[in-house]
């Protein structure tokens, strides 16, 4: 009933926005202190996660231009990021390095997903950088206090080469990907882009006795009530790196997403062996 009165008037919509951006941002100045805020351009050490994806992939029939400015705002933000130190205690949020996504600081038009549509607004696309972020953070032991998924999935697995559901949806400034360094050593994040992939590596200053195995179980589709929905879990897998023994295997994540488009196509595409 809430959202149903939000989407008939927008004012509202945009009143309870305004609302929620106004407690987080006087929530931030009174916790400042513990977010991560220094940067070194030397990498540390030891290297515990990399990954990249891709670019520029199938997205239905979205505008080809669209991804290409999703590129320049992925430029802009990971130079907010790149080099990023998070001491022991510290919380990395990523608005708060990052900043709203204005046209006067450079973004342009990307895609966004909002409201259980994909549309259209300044500085869409930068949530490729935040899904690249909270998957390495999952191959470390630090700890994720926020992070939120989409309620609905728009687009089939053409490309897709990490389990549905592992990424993390951004919206300034109170939906955030925040983690936690519990841990008595820091760990820096680098992020950068080439051609044809967003890349980044997660680096600490000694070496972790233990590595992560991220798996999916329960994967399936089901339908309810005229609507495709998809659902699974995703588990972490804590090994012991001297002995390759189990220590722990805990669900990090229960998805459960409405989808948009015909599940049959995603169903061929993990079938041709994408993941």
């Amino acid at each position: 009933m809430k959202q149903a009165l939000l989407k008939q008037f927008p004012f509202l919509y945009r009143l309870r926005i305004a609302q929620l951006r106004f407690y987080r941002h006087v929530n931030n100045i009174l916790h400042q202190q513990r977010f991560a805020r220094n940067y070194n351009q030397d990498n540390l050490p030891y290297r515990c996660k990399v990954h990249q994806s891709l670019l520029r992939r199938k997205l239905g029939v979205t505008d080809p231009i669209l991804q290409e400015n999703k590129i320049t705002n992925l430029r802009i933000s990971i130079e907010k990021i790149d080099g990023i130190i998070i001491k022991p205690g510290e919380v990395f949020s990523f608005w708060f390095l990052v900043g709203k996504t204005t046209a006067k600081r450079g973004y342009i038009e990307g895609l966004l997903l909002s409201q259980g549509h994909v549309t259209t607004g300044i500085g869409g696309g930068i949530c490729q950088l935040a899904n690249l972020l909270f998957w390495m953070a999952l191959h470390t032991p630090l700890t994720i206090v926020e992070r939120h998924h989409h309620s609905f999935d728009p687009f089939p697995d053409d490309g897709r080469v990490l389990p549905f559901g592992s990424g993390a949806s951004l919206f300034y400034n109170y939906v955030d990907l925040r983690f936690h360094n519990p841990t008595d050593q820091p760990f820096q994040i680098r992020v950068w882009l080439t051609d044809q992939f967003l890349k980044g590596a997660i680096y600490t200053e000694k070496e972790w006795p233990l590595s992560y195995h991220i798996v999916e179980k329960n994967h399936h589709f089901l339908r309810k009530e005229n609507k495709n929905y998809r659902e699974n879990e995703i588990w972490r897998r804590s090994i012991d790196k001297r002995t390759g023994q189990l220590i722990k295997e805990e669900l990090l994540i229960h998805n459960f997403s409405e989808v948009k488009y015909d599940p049959f196509t995603s169903l061929q595409a993990m079938q041709k062996g994408r993941f």
